[in-house]
């Protein structure tokens, strides 16, 4: 005789009373999370909207706890760590590009009926994605405007802003080990963007000729390429997502919509991690 679900979980030991216990759902609060996608519209479709960018803000947040940690490590000589940190990154990155095949599957008509509804609000606003672009190292003083209104905020940002990048760690640290960084370069301004250097150009070609002697360099170089190649494919599925449900409309944040991610796409993060290709 085949033993009933019932005498199935209770075979197994499954805990089934938790009024004395933590459970799934207390322990990640599900309540709290679950009950914060709360629709302004009338409208079916709303509810994906919600879900999509609320999602790609928990991961955010994650990336971000990861980024500023391999900043730390890097900026400590502490590679191995840093690797991992990073690499983890790369692929949160890689689950923010899969969302966009989800909020794809909105039409032009469907959100038409909850633009509306959304105010003067846009992702261009998010105070995670610009610390993670400041980490990065894409710093835009004008950036730190619609954060003005909280200055809890404004404080988390304008403190991403004026740190130190990846980047500038990354170079700190490449100097630290013996290779020929340009002492302007080490002694920039870190709020202002990074600007491809000649310098720095030789000095990454080193390190890639030396690969064997040069090898946790050499290999945190490929991880910044294996972001930044993440990184592009996420702002280039979020140009497509747009066009596909809005067209050429402008951006309920008042920018161009299409027309400024087009630009974003020309943002180049870690330059010489990049031109060296052709020299090698």
């Amino acid at each position: 005789m085949e033993p009933t679900p019932e005498q199935i979980v209770h075979d197994e030991g499954a805990q089934l009373d938790f009024s004395n216990d933590m459970s799934y759902g207390d322990y990640l609060r599900l309540d709290k999370v679950l009950s914060a996608q709360r629709p302004l519209s009338p409208d079916h479709n709303e509810l994906l909207f919600i879900v999509q960018h609320q999602t790609s803000e928990l991961w955010m947040k994650l990336m971000l706890h990861e980024l500023q940690a391999a900043i730390a490590n890097v900026a400590a000589d502490q590679l191995a760590p840093a690797f991992k940190k990073l690499s983890r990154v790369s692929r949160i990155m890689e689950q923010l590009v899969h969302a966009w095949d989800v909020l794809a599957t909105m039409t032009p008509p469907e959100y038409s009926a909850i633009r509306p509804y959304l105010g003067r609000s846009s992702g261009f606003q998010s105070w995670q994605y610009r610390c993670i672009e400041f980490a990065c190292g894409n710093k835009n003083a004008a950036m730190l405007r619609p954060h003005e209104h909280q200055p809890e905020r404004l404080g988390e940002v304008e403190a991403a802003y004026r740190a130190p990048s990846l980047y500038d760690e990354t170079l700190s640290l490449l100097a630290r080990h013996g290779v020929d960084v340009p002492a302007h370069v080490l002694a920039r301004d870190v709020t202002q963007p990074y600007r491809a250097d000649p310098g720095v150009e030789a000095a990454w070609l080193h390190v890639y000729r030396n690969a064997e002697a040069n090898w946790d360099l050499y290999q945190l170089g490929e991880e910044l390429v294996d972001l930044e190649d993440a990184f592009r494919l996420w702002r280039f599925r979020h140009l497509t997502t747009v066009q596909r449900i809005i067209g050429f409309k402008r951006g309920t944040g008042g920018t161009s919509g299409v027309g400024y991610l087009q630009s974003m796409l020309d943002t180049v993060l870690f330059p010489e991690l990049w031109s060296i290709r052709t020299a090698l």
